[in-house]
């Protein structure tokens, strides 16, 4: 009875710091907000960076047909968001880690999945989300002594973009043959506006164009960039969802302040929910519409994408939203199970590297063209940790009771 004791009592004791830990991660700040560095962060760059080296790209291909390409990019991008938040004379390892990943995006192995013969060359999505990365790699430089064939390629990269959406009848251009996604021509169009922010203007009337083309093809059920549209017209053929949306709110404030924050104000009445009372999540689709996953989205229990809260998190920064950008990085802490050792830090016991990469980007998240933007009206109350807090409390409480009840029947023995 006693050696049986013991082990439960070891038991409890472990359940008990499992829901202490718990707590605390649900308190203490998980963000740094759009000029502080987020706790962590450095380690756990540090940690997707041996995992890039060991093959987590080629792993994160095999789930879905962008993860190669999304594994490098988000880490790059993570790595200039982590270096503007430096003084310019401490950015070299950021500026390093940028070039590093741009590069692997431009080689053969991250243009192969897609097709060279649409306009732009590879699709708009290959297209846009290297434009940005090229731009942030310029913006850790200062202006005076910025790498004249970078600024070149950048130039050269962003002319042939806008070239493409002047020719196009439709505002969203095409990532794939026959396949066109708002979202990617958003990413497009919002390095553009990165282009005239470092270097001189030339693309304003063509994101005027852009914005006025979008405004006249919304998604009728919810006045948001549709998720897929017709590539030919532009029309909507797929509802606004919360994996494409999520994307969209992070990058449109780059493009028109205004309109994005009407956009995203839209998103977060449609989209954002707490499940059973228990914390902040996205849905995949809007109040009142349910649908299938893919792999994009992953699973959706009661009708959440992990992927979209994940990268909501960065939208809501942008947007200036910490009530709700906190609330998420705090939940995700709590779910995310974070393991860290002296030098990395990894989520999910380090099984999805790609999550790690969409958490790191998220967690960095700032402007990088428009300023930083007015808190919108807080949706999240500052209440909103208690019920996990009292479940946590009430879990350390239940693990003794088996301890207690050994205890009593062996003093009546």
């Amino acid at each position: 009875m006693t050696i049986l004791r013991r082990l439960v009592a070891l038991l409890a004791a472990l359940v008990t710091l499992f829901a202490l830990v718990g707590v605390a991660r649900l308190i203490a700040p998980a963000t740094g907000g759009v000029a502080g560095q987020p706790p962590g962060v450095d380690r756990q760059l540090s940690y997707l960076r041996t995992e890039l080296d060991a093959g987590a790209g080629e792993d994160a291909q095999a789930m879905f047909p962008e993860g190669w390409f999304f594994a490098h990019a988000l880490y790059g991008l993570a790595r200039v968001e982590t270096g503007l938040r430096q003084p310019p004379q401490e950015r070299d390892g950021a500026l390093r880690e940028a070039r590093w990943a741009l590069a692997r995006l431009e080689s053969p192995a991250g243009t192969a999945p897609f097709s060279a013969d649409l306009t732009p060359a590879y699709g708009v999505f290959h297209a846009g989300w290297t434009n940005w990365l090229r731009g942030g790699v310029l913006a850790l430089q200062p202006a005076s002594g910025r790498d004249p064939a970078e600024v070149r390629r950048f130039t050269e990269a962003s002319t042939a973009l806008a070239a493409a959406f002047d020719a196009s009848a439709t505002p969203y251009l095409a990532a794939y043959p026959g396949q066109a996604w708002p979202v990617d021509s958003t990413v497009a169009v919002a390095s553009l506006r990165l282009h005239d922010h470092l270097l001189p203007p030339r693309f304003d009337r063509t994101t005027a164009r852009w914005l006025d083309g979008v405004r006249q093809r919304l998604d009728p059920r919810t006045g948001l960039l549709p998720h897929r549209v017709d590539p030919g017209t532009g029309a909507p053929a797929e509802v606004a969802r919360g994996t494409s949306q999520s994307v969209i709110q992070r990058f449109l404030p780059e493009i028109d302040p205004a309109f994005a924050r009407e956009q995203y104000l839209r998103f977060r009445t449609g989209f954002v929910v707490s499940p059973l009372g228990l914390g902040p999540a996205v849905r995949e689709y809007p109040r009142g519409l349910d649908g299938p996953g893919d792999v994009d989205s992953g699973p959706l229990p009661l009708g959440v994408s992990f992927s979209a809260t994940v990268v909501t998190l960065g939208a809501a920064q942008v947007q200036g939203d910490d009530a709700l950008a906190g609330a998420l990085a705090n939940y995700g802490e709590l779910v995310g199970f974070p393991l860290d050792t002296p030098h990395t830090r990894r989520y999910a016991f380090g099984l999805l590297p790609i999550g790690d990469a969409f958490l790191a980007w998220s967690k960095t998240a700032r402007p990088w063209v428009s300023a930083p933007a007015d808190p919108p009206p807080a949706t999240v109350a500052p209440w909103w940790r208690t019920p996990l807090v009292a479940l946590l409390v009430l879990l350390a409480v239940l693990a003794w009771v088996p301890w207690l009840l050994l205890r009593r029947l062996s003093r009546r023995r």
